[in-house]
């Protein structure tokens, strides 16, 4: 398979996979969002391994791992691996990055639990962070941008876990920090009782208000780090801050009920802030 089909592959993962994220990447000029695609094919290949596990699925990421390393070394054997190789070379992206994310997708394989903030954030160093730090080579940035990147993509992360708090149990995992869920009288065991029924709860509506109320601070720290990007990828990354955080306004009108149908944002609305977006995207070219 070519490199250009190569990257296309990634292209369809990051539109079927990530809609939100990708109808922010098409802000971004032409010859950046291919290694953005890239990016998020590869964390789309480790993440069906630990969300959808197969019999194996410690040997599945160290295969990964293994197939990870010979692509940079110049010799890959999956498409997606030839795309992301290709991206990391050109924008001299920091290997220990995607050794960092892995790492992360291990932890899912045997922890399905966090007692405090400061233990989750141990894992979204490696799920979330990097992420962010891998993406600022691809987009141009000055320098001081990494502790907000970090944090940017910390924040997007915490908006997927008070979202997908049905999902997660589903697979055995609670993403909420355990002490934090305790001061408002909530446990797995309620949460689980909830989603069975697709109940609501006073304490877990408090409780999911009050990591929302974290994850805007988060968000604010991050939105200090958007002057730091080239002009050119601004919109694209204020697109997506502003969707993400989109998801967080629908929790609230919902009164944080997770256990019904899944908090989106509206097309209309994906589309009234991609928009303007669009237009800032062409007069920074």
């Amino acid at each position: 398979m070519s490199l250009e089909a190569a990257y296309a592959q990634c292209r369809r993962l990051n539109a079927h996979h990530g809609k939100t994220f990708y109808l922010a990447t098409l802000l971004l000029p032409a010859d950046r969002r291919p290694a953005v695609h890239a990016l998020y094919g590869f964390a789309r290949l480790a993440d069906e391994v630990v969300d959808n596990p197969g019999s194996t699925p410690a040997l599945e990421l160290d295969e990964l791992e293994r197939q990870l390393k010979l692509a940079l070394a110049g010799a890959p054997e999956r498409p997606v691996l030839a795309a992301l190789a290709d991206t990391v070379r050109r924008y001299g992206i920091e290997h220990t990055l995607f050794e960092e994310f892995l790492a992360s997708m291990r932890m899912d394989l045997h922890q399905t639990e966090y007692a405090s903030y400061a233990e989750l954030r141990t894992y979204m160093r490696g799920s979330a962070e990097v992420i962010g730090l891998q993406m600022l080579p691809v987009l141009g940035f000055a320098a001081g941008a990494e502790p907000y990147a970090a944090a940017l993509g910390e924040a997007f992360q915490l908006t997927n876990f008070l979202r997908d708090v049905a999902e997660d149990l589903d697979r055995g995992r609670v993403y909420l920090p355990l002490d934090e869920l305790a001061a408002f009288g909530v446990d797995r065991a309620l949460l689980e009782w909830c989603r069975a029924g697709s109940r609501q709860d006073r304490r877990v509506r408090a409780a999911l208000a009050h990591v929302a109320a974290r994850t805007r601070a988060v968000y604010r720290f991050a939105a200090a780090g958007i002057p730091l990007l080239a002009p050119a990828a601004r919109p694209c990354v204020s697109v997506a801050f502003t969707l993400y955080q989109g998801i967080l306004d629908e929790l609230g009108r919902r009164s944080y009920d997770v256990f019904g149908p899944r908090a989106v944002v509206p097309t209309s609305r994906r589309l009234a802030v991609a928009g303007p977006g669009l237009v800032r995207a062409i007069l920074a070219r």
